[in-house]
């Protein structure tokens, strides 16, 4: 087991590729720290502990300063380390720059870049080493329509996990990012009709769609010691669909 006697918080974990990330630490021995907004998220740790695992499910909006510090505090509290972080929390709105409401515009950002700064702040100070990995997305590289404040959020996430990696590479923590594509989620089939997404699939050049269990697989490889001298990347895991674009 590559993550035995490891601790690792997994925001945005009770659904999706969160779960999936968090069921993959837990197979690999790690003890898993669940944080989400939802309750879904307490359905994770049973299902965690019930297969012989270690986990903690902790209800926390990344979006606030208080909330992360009082997650950090009972993540330590119990489990006296944190060696990874996985700041995967996120939400979509639609709209464009007319559309976008400001307090909408203001939503997603939070949730989905300040999130990140501060589940940062509060964890790193607990580190003595290890790793961080931040979620973007391909619509952080390339952009999408309908979907501005999504795609600014992503797009600044990319730079916060470079300006992450050079202040924290001497600490011995190394921060990378992982720009999924279209991933088998709610997020994605709540965008897209079954017909459109059966088309899209097919406009991917692996010819489908991924599935969460993918992106947590390249997770846990950029959390091991096969992944020791790998910081400030940003990997995009698509099928192969941002080769084109740049």
């Amino acid at each position: 087991m590559r993550f035995k006697n490891k601790v690792v918080v997994v925001t945005g974990a009770g659904s999706g590729i969160g779960r999936a990330i968090a069921l993959a630490f837990a197979k690999e021995g790690a003890s898993v720290v669940i944080a989400s907004h939802h309750s879904d998220g307490k359905k994770v740790e049973q299902e965690i502990v019930k297969a012989g695992g270690k986990a903690l499910f902790v209800q926390a909006d990344v979006s606030g300063s208080a909330s992360v510090r009082s997650m950090v505090d009972g993540v330590i509290k119990k489990f006296k380390r944190v060696d990874f972080l996985v700041n995967n929390a996120g939400i979509l709105l639609h709209g464009d720059a007319v559309s976008t409401s400001e307090a909408d515009w203001n939503r997603v950002l939070d949730v989905n870049l300040k999130g990140m700064f501060l589940c940062a702040k509060y964890v790193v100070p607990c580190m003595k080493s290890g790793a961080i990995v931040n979620i973007s997305s391909e619509w952080g590289l390339s952009g999408g329509r309908d979907v501005l404040a999504y795609c600014a959020s992503k797009g600044g996430v990319v730079n916060l996990t470079r300006a992450m990696a050079l202040d924290y590479a001497r600490k011995g923590i190394r921060v990378n990012a992982v720009c999924p594509g279209l991933i088998n989620t709610k997020m994605l089939t709540g965008f897209f009709s079954k017909k459109e997404l059966r088309e899209i699939g097919q406009m991917v050049p692996m010819r489908r769609i991924g599935e969460p269990e993918e992106i947590a697989r390249v997770i846990l490889f950029l959390c091991s010691d096969d992944a020791s001298y790998v910081t400030g990347a940003v990997l995009s895991v698509d099928g192969g669909d941002m080769a084109g674009t740049y």
